[in-house]
Order: structure tokens, then C-alpha cells, then sequence
């Protein structure tokens, strides 16, 4: 959620840099701007009535004590007037404040000055490529064909169990899965991100502080008995241990990363871009999450970035790297690169992480700050990225993968699977 202070000094700016998103916001600024002036108007009245009542109660004593009785008596009537008119404007401000927040609920966070401009993802901004592209044998298969062939996983069982979207892994593709997983963690710890194990079901709260809820509820999983959201991603746990602590300035920074499954309703297109593991309602990924100084945290977007990078070239997968332009970025984030690798079966990229900056967006949600070296209490910069999301990467690893003999797996995962071949 952007600052109202900032918002009130910088009110053109905000417009301008949400002009970006193909956003019109002049509009609600001026509501944002007029709400507030109206809150802060009413708080200064308040001040005034509690302070004159404070007086004259402190006043009432020294008449009793005085035996100027019908004098206190007056000024009884008068604080009770003076009660009742602080109430009503307690209630005012908080309708007010509230008003202000669900507005302030509506603007998305301010894009970073180098995110390019654009509406949509054919806009986006490569950056990087890298890995070659295998040149596969005649017959070479994706991967929803793939599978079958080798019994790893089975798209109608799944179905049959839940719906379209949740597939059942089998075999040695439930072993390559959990090697994924292990193997994403281990390169997550080794580079200083502490694990974590964190619920798959979150509540409304926490949903607000990192930003899915107003925005994203459409996209989630609600139990409403209990009135609870099944998570979208480990971001939204993980960076919620976080809401409401005050943090000191030589804690930072805290890097976590943690596995979960995440779950997402998306509305279904058909075609063969969706098909198989390209979009899946429920699916395994590993996240990496970062709370860093505002000094320092696109020093350490950029880490992030070389980290997944080091991971995809281990994995020898076939990878670019897309700066997002304002019209394809996420709600929450400031600045985003996506990591897309290439399916030689499918001729098509595959996004498969993405690595983002929210500046102090979420933190302001969240109620997440850090007590500067002056001991003032600052907000802190959030980052998150997938490290990595794993259906499109095995889609990856299973096409760019296959040869006439079976599935080869690649070398760094073969400690983990105890196998080098799909056959």
C-alpha cells in the first residue's frame, strides 16, 4: 500500500509513474487527498474537544473542593456535551480512516523508473538468454504425451479425484519432483536463506498484508466455513511472519526460503499453451523471500536474479530473463524480472520464476519496520522470488530431456532421484 504522506506531497508523481501501468488514477489521488485532508481536519477537532474537556474536569475538583457546587454542576453538563461530541467524532474519523484505506487498497504500488513501457507481455524487455536449445530426434514428444508414455503422471486420475488441474505423479516422476524440491532447497540454504515449514492455509490478515487480498480473491481458494484462503504461493506465509514486528537495523537482512504446494483458481483458456503442466491448479515451488534495507534491496533484487540464474544453468536448461514492462507487472511489485526457459518440444517459452522488488508497498500493509541507527522506526523493503516454481520446469526437463531411450536426467539432479534415466 503506497504512503499517504507520500501520495499528499507527490500527488502528480503518483499519477504519472501509475500512467505507466495504463492506469488513469487522477481521480482517486484527488478522493485519497481529500479523504485524508478530512480525517486529519476531524483529528485536530477531536484534540481540541478532549483537550477543553481534560480541563474542565481537571476543574471540577477545585470547585467541590471550593463548595461552589452548582459551578461544577455546569461544568458536569458541559464535559458530558463535550463527551458526547468526542465520540461522535471518534466515529467519524474512524469511517474516515476506513474509507481512506479501502481507497488506498485500490492503487497498486509505483513502478521502479527502469520498467519499461508496455501493456501487455509481448512488451516485455529481454535481458538475458542463455543455454542452448537440443536439437531433438524425429518424434520427439511434449511433455502431457511424454508422460503417459512413461507412466510419471496421470492427468485423469487426478481429475477423477479432484477436477481438471491437480495431476497425480507417479513412479520415478514423483521421485523427480521431490528431487526438484530438495535440490531447490539445498542451493537456497547454501546461499544463506534459512528453510522454513509454514502453513498452506492463511486468514484474511494475512492476506491483506502482502497484497492478494482486495486485489486477488478471485484467484484463490477460499474455505469458508473457517474463513480461510489455501496460499498462492510460499511468499504469502512466509513474508507474513514478519507483519506487525519491529525489527532492529542490524537484524537486516532476513532471507528465508520455504516449500510449499500453492493453489490458484485461474480462470481456464484452453489450448495447447495451458495443456499438461503448463497451468495447474495446484502445484509444488519453492520460494525464496528477502527483508532487506531500503539502502540495499535492489542490490539484492540483483543477487536474487544471479542466484536463480545459477540454479538454471546447473539444471543446463535453455533460459531468458524479461525485465516487465508496467502493463504486465504484478499488483504489489515495483520491479520484476520473470525467468522463462525454453520447451524445444512445445517451440515456446515457459515462464518459470518470478523475482521482485515491492519496495516498501507490502511492508506499509504489513506494518514491517526496522529501527534505524537513530532509533526512528522506518519501514523495510520486501523481495520475493521462485526458486523455483516446478511444473514448467519439469515440462522442461522432460522435452529437452528426452532422447529415443528414454528421459535423461540432468547430472545435478541425479544425486537426488538415485536414477539418470526415465525409460
Amino acid at each position: 500500500m503506497l504512503q499517504i504522506a507520500f501520495i499528499r506531497e507527490n500527488q502528480e508523481f503518483v499519477v504519472q509513474a501509475l500512467a505507466k501501468r495504463n492506469l488513469d488514477v487522477a481521480d482517486v489521488v484527488k478522493e485519497v487527498i481529500a479523504l485524508d485532508e478530512k480525517r486529519r481536519s476531524t483529528q485536530a477537532e477531536l484534540d481540541t474537544v478532549l483537550a477543553e474537556s481534560n480541563k474542565l474536569s481537571k476543574s471540577i475538583g477545585e470547585l467541590m473542593k471550593n463548595g461552589e457546587k452548582a459551578k461544577a454542576e455546569i461544568i458536569k453538563e458541559k464535559t458530558t456535551h463535550l463527551r458526547d461530541q468526542s465520540k461522535a467524532l471518534t466515529e467519524t474519523i474512524n469511517e474516515v480512516a476506513e474509507a481512506l484505506t479501502e481507497k488506498l487498497y485500490t492503487l497498486p504500488n509505483l513502478p521502479n523508473e527502469i520498467v519499461p513501457e508496455g501493456k501487455a507481455a509481448e512488451d516485455n524487455l529481454n535481458v538475458f538468454e542463455a543455454g542452448e536449445v537440443p536439437v531433438l530426434h524425429e518424434g520427439a514428444l511434449p511433455h502431457w504425451e511424454l508422460v503417459k508414455k512413461y507412466d510419471i503422471i496421470d492427468f485423469e486420475l487426478g481429475n477423477k479425484i479432484t477436477g481438471a488441474g491437480f495431476p497425480v505423479y507417479k513412479g520415478k516422476g514423483a521421485r523427480l519432483q521431490r528431487a526438484l524440491i530438495s535440490y531447490f532447497l539445498d542451493k537456497n540454504t547454501e546461499a544463506g536463506y534459512k528453510e522454513y515449514q509454514v502453513p498452506h492455509l492463511i486468514n484474511e490478515a494475512s492476506g491483506y498484508g502482502t497484497g492478494q487480498l482486495p486485489d486477488k480473491e478471485g484467484q484463490m481458494y477460499h474455505a469458508g466455513v473457517d474463513d480461510l484462503y489455501l496460499i498462492p504461493t510460499a511468499e504469502v506465509p512466509v513474508t507474513n511472519m514478519f507483519r506487525d514486528v519491529i525489527l532492529q537495523e542490524e537484524e537486516l537482512p532476513i532471507l528465508c526460503t520455504a516449500y510449499t504446494p500453492c493453489f490458484r483458481r485461474e480462470a481456464g483458456s484452453y489450448g495447447a499453451h495451458v495443456r499438461g503442466l503448463n497451468r495447474l491448479h495446484q502445484f509444488d515451488k519453492v520460494e525464496i523471500v528477502r527483508i532487506e534495507h531500503p539502502d540495499n534491496s535492489y542490490k539484492a533484487l540483483d543477487g536474487m536474479v544471479e542466484h536463480v540464474k545459477g540454479i538454471l544453468d546447473e539444471l543446463k536448461l535453455p533460459y531468458r530473463i524479461l525485465r516487465l514492462c508496467g502493463g504486465d507487472m504484478g499488483f504489489t511489485s515495483a520491479l520484476t524480472y520473470d525467468f522463462e526457459v525454453y520447451s524445444t518440444a512445445q517451440e515456446r517459452w515457459l515462464e518459470i520464476s518470478s523475482v521482485s522488488n515491492f519496495e516498501t508497498f507490502q511492508a506499509n500493509r504489513l506494518k514491517l519496520r526496522f529501527k534505524d541507527e537513530e532509533g526512528k522506526n522506518q519501514l523495510a523493503h520486501t523481495l520475493n522470488g521462485s526458486s523455483l516454481a516446478l511444473p514448467r520446469v519439469l515440462a522442461g526437463i522432460l522435452e529437452n530431456y528426452q532422447t529415443p531411450e528414454g528421459i535423461r536426467i540432468p547430472e545435478v539432479l541425479r544425486p537426488y532421484t538415485g536414477f539418470d534415466i526415465i525409460d
